[in-house]
């Protein structure tokens, strides 16, 4: 079976409920079944952790997912928290051991030092901002992709811990254009990209 740990990062704060990442949890414990053949584990950052708990999840995923929404251009702060807490939990004890580089040329290899090699990631983000704000000339985000411009360092952590990336899914125009058929399209959409991106996922067994 495949191990699937999914990090709800929703958080309940001002006008936000975290609703469409509870959404995609949800999507996500209807898909990841024992007769689909997967192990899931679930942590919502809303809710109480023991780091130590959190770390030993990492180190026992196949793929961890990630929802988040995106707030001023990056994680929720509860969200930061916990990836500031439970990866400093894990200093050699599984998410990574050094910063890769050693004494005697301290210039090279930084970010070599993980100790998640052979798991991989999946990231999914929920904006207000319009697809078109990231594609269009001369909109807001200069046609940089989510993943190559507010994200890109939200993927070179994960690098740095030796997790590989799979394919992101990001979901815009969910606060003044959400309307239940946009909603509803984007569950039909992610229900097909988790069958796009797990029916035919090779595993690599972490020794």
């Amino acid at each position: 079976m495949k191990k699937i740990f999914v990090i709800n990062g929703g958080q309940h704060f001002a006008h936000s409920g975290g609703k469409f990442n509870h959404t995609l949890t949800g999507l996500d414990q209807s898909y990841f079944t024992e007769e689909n053949g997967f192990e899931l584990q679930v942590t919502d950052i809303n809710q109480p952790y023991d780091p130590d708990e959190e770390v030993k999840k990492f180190v026992w995923a196949d793929v961890v997912v990630y929802h988040t929404p995106v707030w001023w251009f990056s994680m929720p702060y509860k969200l930061k928290e916990y990836i500031d807490t439970v990866f400093t939990a894990g200093h050699r004890k599984g998410i990574y051991r050094s910063d890769g580089r050693k004494t005697e040329n301290p210039a090279v290899n930084y970010g070599t030092g993980g100790m998640l090699h052979g798991r991989k990631y999946m990231l999914t983000t929920t904006w207000n901002a319009p697809e078109t704000a990231f594609t269009l000339p001369g909109e807001f985000f200069r046609e940089h992709s989510v993943d190559q411009g507010v994200m890109f360092g939200f993927h070179r952590m994960n690098a740095f811990t030796g997790m590989e990336p799979l394919q992101s899914m990001h979901f815009h125009d969910l606060e003044k254009n959400a309307t239940p058929e946009r909603i509803q399209d984007y569950k039909n959409q992610y229900l097909a990209h988790l069958a796009g991106v797990f029916n035919n996922l090779e595993i690599e067994t972490a020794a």
